[in-house]
């Protein structure tokens, strides 16, 4: 005991005489501009996700439904933005460069537009099942897993089919595009698994850096999401377009579509994204946690009470995450 009291003692010196470093002669406007510089701790970054995929888990079904429909749709440009500065630049080393920017325009438009984009869904409503990993918390994720995967699905297979039609697009724009898709379907089931790892992985990561990126939001989502493309990694929202869009021309079948790259694709975003990114983001932040004490809000339960509030440090104010809703 006497030892534990001297390490507390010695522990709590030290601690005040940080605090005695600090300088004396601030304002209190320029303590607070201290404060407003402070980089997010982890955990307050972790606390924005987790409260964001509370929220998302007592969704109803028909929000996530044409939440999830619009972001099928929406991803649908990333595509389109590719192949058309695909169709119009140089065949040049630096090529590659400019279209995987065209790539992320989808992404913009979901993450910025708060639409459900499966991939991202798999870090922000992993977290709060992560921490309370109950029964209902476990069916609400498979609940919001299963209606935005389905969701996304649809809104594909509806923008790939209105490409391959013809219709639409200048004729070097559609020429482009069934180059681009023919370039995914390339790929083994074993390719486009480990291939989508990586990219969970990356989706994950502009979640979770999107709550102290204020200003830089969109920065970070094209250097990310750009990163997939020049990389030639594999998405399963965004590349499910390509893959229907070679299905509706008569390239391939059915069964190619969802055994060769729906379900590889899949998986391997759900290992990158969730049983990756969100066991380390979980797993750096759970001793604080205790240490701060639990938070009061169950990942299954109902609508939140008003004022409620958990016992937690006063943390730096945090905006709310733009999500990808990728």
């Amino acid at each position: 005991m006497a030892v534990r009291a001297t390490a507390a003692g010695a522990a709590d010196e030290g601690e005040h005489t940080l605090e005695e470093d600090a300088p004396k002669d601030l304002s209190a406007q320029e303590h607070a501009q201290v404060e407003e510089h402070r980089n997010l701790r982890p955990l307050a970054v972790y606390e924005v996700i987790r409260r964001e995929g509370v929220d998302e888990l007592r969704r109803p079904l028909a929000s996530l439904w044409w939440s999830g429909l619009a972001a099928g749709l929406s991803i649908g440009f990333s595509v389109v933005a590719e192949a058309a500065l695909h169709a119009h630049l140089p065949d040049a080393p630096w090529r590659p460069i400019i279209e995987s920017i065209g790539y992320s325009l989808g992404f913009l438009i979901v993450i910025l537009g708060r639409y459900q984009l499966f991939t991202e869904i798999t870090l922000t409503a992993v977290l709060p099942v992560l921490a309370q990993p109950t029964r209902s918390a476990l069916s609400a994720l498979a609940r919001i897993w299963g209606v935005v995967f389905a969701a996304n699905m649809v809104g594909t297979a509806i923008f790939a089919g209105l490409l391959s039609t013809r219709l639409i697009l200048p004729a070097e724009i559609d020429a482009a595009i069934l180059s681009i898709s023919r370039e995914l379907a390339t790929l083994t089931p074993i390719d486009a698994l480990v291939r989508g790892i990586v990219a969970g992985w990356l989706i994950a990561t502009v979640a979770w850096l999107l709550p102290s990126a204020e200003h830089s939001r969109v920065i970070i989502i094209v250097a990310l999401t750009g990163l997939i493309s020049l990389l030639q990694l594999s998405h399963v929202v965004s590349g499910s377009v390509e893959i229907f869009y070679l299905a509706a021309v008569g390239e391939i079948g059915l069964g190619t579509v969802l055994g060769g790259f729906i379900l590889p694709l899949l998986v391997g975003n759900v290992i990158g994204g969730a049983a990756l990114f969100a066991l380390l983001a979980y797993g750096q932040v759970k001793d604080e946690m205790k240490d701060e004490g639990p938070s009061s809000e169950p990942a299954g339960a109902g609508p939140a009470t008003p004022g409620h509030k958990g016992k937690r440090r006063a943390e730096k104010p945090v905006a709310p995450a733009a999500r990808p809703k990728a």
